[in-house]
């Protein structure tokens, strides 16, 4: 048999044998033109058959891909809201780290100069004082129409108000709060750089103008005290204004009118009234809006009838009905020479803040 390059009837003789002939692979014999099979083109064939002989590869597509043109669109999407996000939105600003400072406080005891009336039934009492026409529990704590401001919102400016609102009611009408209860209520709506000086005020009360209990909310000694009715009457206003681009600022001040009797009384000893009016400043960042919370700066307490005597720092002890101030001064002496702490004050109360029994 011959190789698979052997012409089909063989070696022809005398033609060198075997792979070793260099151009065996070129050169063809009679016996093998006459096996292959040929086929010639007609004439018409021939001008009519115009296929190149090299074959072109498809043109190439102009434009972007599929893929393509959808990194590009996301490419452009990213980078217009980056420019978006660094746009100022007009009710907006940049703000900056703050530390709020520490809530300045006054709390003023209010001497009767007379026994404190009283009488059996609340009601008489309330009827014959100013706060006849007071409303009752958070219904005197109006929230006034409001509008946006330069850099706030509506929305942003009634946030603040109705936090204001709600410290409020739970830092003076909340009869666990002022039985000398849990203050968690209140806690929650300070903001938190606040509250190192919120706990340091209750854990080591002091009338140091920084520290009082009584400059965060209204709270009567329980072993002196109880409210002889549930229906606290108050009136006042409340106020923001924008005081700069990147903060609010609300003012209330409001009178808070309570009947109390003896503590672990059971109704039968005379009931008498006790006031307190509370002028508070508050300060709003936009975090503080977010969170529903705010910065308590400024707190200004009258209270009585209370003795100048007694300490009102920690809790309030009211005077009662019958009972009379005590003579003496401030509980905690003033000292010039301490740069660093508030005057110990005490004022008069007027007669005519009395009920007229």
């Amino acid at each position: 048999m011959g190789g698979p390059g052997d012409p089909p009837e063989g070696v022809p003789e005398g033609a060198p044998g075997g792979g070793e002939d260099e151009y065996r692979s070129v050169v063809f014999d009679e016996s093998f033109v006459r096996a292959a099979r040929l086929q010639e083109s007609s004439a018409r064939e021939r001008m009519t058959d115009h296929a190149p002989a090299v074959r072109r590869r498809p043109p190439l597509r102009r434009g972007f891909s599929h893929q393509a043109l959808i990194l590009v669109l996301l490419i452009a999407l990213a980078f217009g809201t980056a420019i978006y996000m660094g746009v100022r939105h007009p009710y907006q600003a940049p703000t900056t780290a703050q530390h709020p400072d520490p809530l300045r406080m006054t709390v003023i005891p209010l001497a009767p100069q007379n026994p404190v009336p009283g009488a059996a039934d609340t009601e008489t009492l309330f009827a014959h004082s100013k706060a006849a026409d007071f409303r009752i529990g958070a219904d005197g704590i109006t929230v006034p129409a409001s509008r946006r401001t330069s850099h706030f919102s509506d929305s942003q400016v009634v946030t603040a108000l109705t936090t204001v609102k709600d410290y409020l009611v739970e830092s003076s009408l909340d009869p666990e709060v002022l039985g000398g209860g849990p203050v968690r209520s209140v806690r929650i709506l300070l903001d938190p750089q606040q509250l190192d000086q919120f706990d340091q005020s209750f854990d080591h009360p002091t009338a140091d103008g920084r520290h009082a209990a009584t400059g965060w909310l209204v709270r009567f000694d329980p072993a002196k005290a109880q409210l002889a009715d549930p229906k606290i009457r108050v009136q006042g206003t409340l106020n923001a204004v924008e005081t700069d681009s990147g903060t609010l600022e609300v003012t209330s001040d409001h009178t808070f009118v309570y009947a109390l009797r003896p503590a672990g009384s059971d109704g039968d000893d005379k009931a008498s009234l006790f006031t307190v009016r509370r002028e508070l400043q508050f300060r709003f960042d936009r975090d503080d809006l977010r969170m529903h919370q705010a910065e308590l700066v400024v707190s200004y307490v009258q209270a009585g009838p209370l003795s100048c005597s007694a300490d009102s720092a920690s809790l309030l002890q009211p005077l009662l009905a019958g009972q009379t101030a005590k003579e003496g001064g401030p509980a905690a002496g003033t000292d010039p020479f301490a740069t660093d702490n508030a005057a110990s004050l005490c004022g008069t109360l007027a007669p005519g803040a009395q009920p007229s029994l």
